[in-house]
């Protein structure tokens, strides 16, 4: 009866034990609610308006993706597109690429597509909004960026999660510069390559 008593006992602990467990991982990977953001620290010249909140923050991995073009007498590597997924804990939210932007005529502006809903917005980034600090921004990554939004679209049935979006912080940079080699003559011409990097972009909409 004793032996029992203690196997009883035993299994209860683990049970317990595996439910806490549990909830201590799912309370890790449940994404953060808009009430509990806050806005990172940045350099001056990215900082949002006053004016707006913070909404969404997504985690991106991807490529930045280049290829060896003509450039000032020369040649050079050119972004041509970023392709990344951003994720908030363990949810895919959005997916992030180059595209046209009908506010502006077609313009090819960088695009987040919200991942459920499919609402769209188009941001460009204007002269002195963005920054290399080394006070911030990691050796061998790309710049830290202000984006202001040019241009929105409602996703299916008038769906609007990212419609409201007013400003994009593309912070915590890893990787994503283009190379070094591959591109240093005519001959380079085309070549294209597709660099891994990670960052987190923090969303703004409207504080009112």
């Amino acid at each position: 009866m004793k032996n029992q008593n203690l196997i009883k006992r035993t299994v209860l602990a683990f049970v317990c034990a595996t439910a806490l467990a549990v909830v201590s991982l799912l309370s890790v990977l449940q994404p953060a609610r808009a009430d509990d953001l806050t806005p990172p620290s940045v350099p001056a010249n990215i900082q949002v308006p006053a004016g707006n909140k913070l909404f969404l923050v997504g985690h991106a991995i991807g490529t930045q993706n280049y290829i060896c073009l003509p450039a000032d007498g020369g040649v050079k590597f050119t972004l041509f597109t970023p392709q990344a997924t951003l994720f908030n804990g363990d949810k895919q939210i959005t997916t992030h690429y180059f595209s046209p932007n009908p506010a502006e005529g077609g313009a090819i502006r960088a695009t987040w597509q919200h991942s459920k809903d499919s609402s769209t917005v188009w941001g460009r980034v204007m002269d002195g909004n963005a920054s290399s600090d080394p006070a911030y921004v990691a050796p061998g990554a790309i710049p830290w960026l202000l984006v202001t939004i040019v241009g929105a679209q409602g996703g299916a049935q008038g769906s609007d999660k990212l419609e409201e979006t007013t400003f994009i912080q593309r912070v915590n940079t890893a990787g994503g510069v283009a190379p070094a080699t591959g591109c240093a003559s005519s001959t380079d011409i085309g070549n294209r390559a597709f660099v891994p990097y990670t960052t987190d972009y923090y969303f703004y909409k409207k504080a009112n």
